[in-house]
């Protein structure tokens, strides 16, 4: 099925199950640990070796030489892979780093070796046995003194931007910056290999089961159809399990050298350094207004380091979120042999916001105005850089209207520091939200069986997000059954290929390639009950058409029903801006003698077309304004610039919220249909949650304080010094 048109009124919109909030499917499972993670498929690989990997003890050089003599006599030792016997590997298309060093060491905790032995225990005792001799290289490890390359086709401009600052009545010229994040999610990353003659079945936790079967190839020089990946149940990704990495490829190459299954898990502190991150960004914002207050001229500049396939793209969000005939953007990327820098959590947005929606609110005390008034009237309905290209739904000032008067901002006292509670000074903060909202090609199968019951398979996967339900509520909405006759199968590249789970595009995506799938089906039963295709009605487990009603069981009594079908996406995304939008409100108090920061209420108004579960879309918003949280005021990957690797590279060191830091959130979605991005006339909420939150922080922190820190995250030794006094 091809959508090559807006929406049209059809069977989703009855809404009988599409857009209830619905508990989880799959919620039962998880919550009684029944779930099957990847590194917990003992049944089906009853007979698996454990790999534990070596990680390089130095971030830039070579490998001088690797004694494994002790390792390989160690207990319960069956094979030890390094790069002289691991043959020729390639690298992937998204992830770019190389699996495994030899000789050649790019960036810390690479690794050097994976230990193959009967139990976990052993591989770990032998992996210390491990004797590697280096040879040390200089390094580039600092990004402010790195040098800063182009990168072409990324900057963008509109109008005379120089000339247009220059003149401007009120300017703003200012440095943000932020540091690298760690993605630090709950399961690490884990693979099991298994080998029948030349097939590889790979149970890994992957976000994007496509990408994997598209990159695994090339990373092991086997052909795509002999391998197969599975992956129903992933414990949080946020990017960093897009595709796969080097505990797939070396759990494949270790499984063909022993002969037998390998499971391998990452340990906690080898992930850091090992897998990717979220680049630190250096930025540079410059802003010319009116004295009306409108802006004439947006310039934004970035630069991060990178090893990766991707920039951070700051930039992002000034291309799109305010009106300004002058504009530039600019992106520069440094080499840094760091390990790989590539995508988190709303990648561009969430770091290009932090710095964006915190020069807007200085910009707009530097005109004397509110700060949610400013954005307002620089609101546009026209993608500035392209004026002939609409939005397709923006409610961006409903958000910020709602937002501010459910959340009292008109109590706000606009002057920093004015606002006191005892010793703690009380602050109220805002910030815009924007983030793509696009869909993309998704296939899917549908099955009804003799019982009535609907499977549907397609390999989108479940990163806690939702996928199972909202898929079922899509399915169970065009069938016209009660959700619990659907069974969902997820994560396995046996099944339609699918979007997968990145880029807060699942949603609208796969949920798109399950209508085209039922839509197909709905075909067959109406053929199958010789009832007419148009005008027909699936509901309460009935079929009608034309003054006749069948039960929907009536049409599998010759054998079950199977639809395949994909969803091929048109032009739509091109004639229109399709993005989701947000207001975000929070509240802080810091203490005067200490600089304690404690956020005290957080409030999200989000429009991000429809909501197919607002009980799933609630928790990812909420989980992205606690991600904000942490981005604003403790999440900061410190690199040692010495000699090259990230210093806090545990849960213990590397400061993530926790429940005592995270108070009451209210989230408030608009009503919204979007039927430019497909059949549900949904988008997405994934990231949208994360996407102006900190600098929302960042500006309740100066509206207690006076203290304007543009350095993140906003830890209290950048207060304490300026903090007013606390008589």
């Amino acid at each position: 099925m091809k959508f090559l048109t807006p929406a049209t009124r059809n069977p989703i919109d009855r809404l009988n199950v599409v857009g209830k909030p619905t508990a989880r499917i799959e919620g039962r499972l998880k919550t009684t640990g029944t779930a099957t993670y990847t590194y917990e498929h003992h049944a089906a690989v009853p007979n698996a070796a454990y790999g534990y990997i070596v990680g390089a003890g130095i971030a830039k050089g070579r490998i001088a030489s690797i004694d494994l003599a002790q390792a390989r006599a160690a207990p319960g030792v069956l094979g030890i892979v390094t790069a002289d016997n691991a043959g020729r590997l390639g690298v992937g298309q998204f992830y770019v780093a190389r699996a495994l060093a030899g000789p050649e060491v790019d960036h810390y905790h690479q690794a050097v070796a994976i230990v193959v032995a009967e139990t976990f225990e052993q591989a770990r005792a032998a992996g210390q046995l491990v004797r590697v001799q280096y040879v040390k290289a200089a390094g580039s490890f600092d990004l402010a003194k790195a040098t800063r390359t182009p990168l072409p086709g990324m900057d963008t401009a509109a109008g005379d931007f120089e000339t247009a600052f220059a003149g401007a009545p009120v300017t703003l010229d200012q440095h943000y910056t932020t540091p690298d994040h760690a993605h630090a999610m709950m399961e690490p990353h884990a693979a099991i290999a298994s080998w029948k003659g030349d097939k590889l079945t790979l149970w890994n936790a992957i976000q994007l089961v496509s990408w994997g079967m598209r990159d695994l190839p090339r990373m092991l020089g086997i052909p795509r159809e002999n391998i197969r990946i599975v992956s129903p149940y992933i414990g949080g990704g946020f990017g960093g399990k897009a595709s796969v990495l080097a505990d797939a490829v070396l759990a494949a190459v270790a499984a063909r050298l022993v002969g037998r299954p390998v499971k391998v898990t990452l340990q906690r502190h080898l992930m850091f350094n090992n897998t990717s991150h979220r680049p630190a960004t250096i930025q540079r914002i410059r802003l010319g207004a009116g004295r009306d207050g409108k802006l004439t001229a947006i310039g934004h500049e970035s630069w991060s380091g990178n090893l990766g396939s991707l920039p951070e793209r700051a930039t992002l969000p000034t291309r799109l979120l305010y009106a300004g005939a002058n504009r530039i953007t600019r992106l520069r990327v440094s080499h840094l042999d760091l390990a790989e820098g590539n995508a988190m959590r709303a990648p561009g947005e969430t770091p290009g916001m932090m710095a964006l929606e915190v020069a807007m609110d200085e910009m707009a005390e530097k005109l004397g105005l509110d700060p949610v008034a400013f954005r307002i009237l620089n609101d546009t309905q026209v993608d500035p850089e392209s004026p002939a290209r609409p939005f397709s739904t923006r409610q961006l000032v409903q958000c910020l209207r709602t937002g501010a008067e459910r959340f009292g901002w008109d109590r706000r006292n606009a002057r920093p520091g004015a606002r006191r509670e005892g010793h703690w000074l009380i602050g109220i903060g805002m910030a815009a939200g924007i983030r793509g909202g696009r869909a993309m090609k998704s296939a899917a199968r549908v099955r009804l069986d003799r019982q009535g019951r609907i499977t549907v398979e397609t390999d989108m996967t479940d990163i806690g997000t939702g996928s199972y339900t909202i898929i079922a509520q899509t399915a169970a909405e065009m069938m016209g059954v009660g959700i619990d006759r659907v069974t969902v199968l997820l994560g396995d590249s046996a099944y339609p290929e699918s979007a997968g789970s990145a880029g807060q595009f699942g949603a609208a995506s796969c949920t798109a390639g399950v209508y085209a799938a039922c839509v197909k089906l709905r075909g067959l039963v109406a053929k199958r009950l010789g009832l007419g295709s148009t005008d027909i009605e699936f509901s309460g487990g009935r079929v009608r058409a034309g003054g006749t009603s069948r039960p929907l069981a009536d049409a599998v009594e010759a054998g079950e029903l199977q639809a395949e079908d994909v969803m091929e996406i048109g032009e739509l995304g091109k004639q229109y801006a399709q993005q989701t939008f947000a207001a975000h409100f929070v509240e802080v108090g810091v203490h005067a003698g200490t600089g304690e920061i404690r956020v005290r209420r957080m409030l999200a108004v989000c429009a991000a077309g429809r909501i197919i579960n607002p009980l799933a879309a609630r928790s990812q918003i909420i989980g992205g304004m606690t991600m904000g949280v942490g981005a604003a005021l403790m999440e900061d990957l410190v690199v040692d610039k010495r000699v090259g690797f990230f210093v806090n590279h545990d849960l213990a060191g590397y400061e993530v919220p926790v429940h005592a830091d995270i108070p009451e959130q209210e989230v408030i979605f608009l009503d919204e249909v979007d039927p430019t991005v497909g059949p549900l006339k949904a988008k997405g909420v994934g990231e949208l949650g994360i996407c102006g939150t900190p600098a929302a922080v960042a500006n309740a922190v100066y509206n207690a304080t006076g203290v304007r820190v543009r350095e993140y995250p906003i830890t209290l030794d950048k207060l304490l010094a300026r903090l007013p006094a606390l008589a």
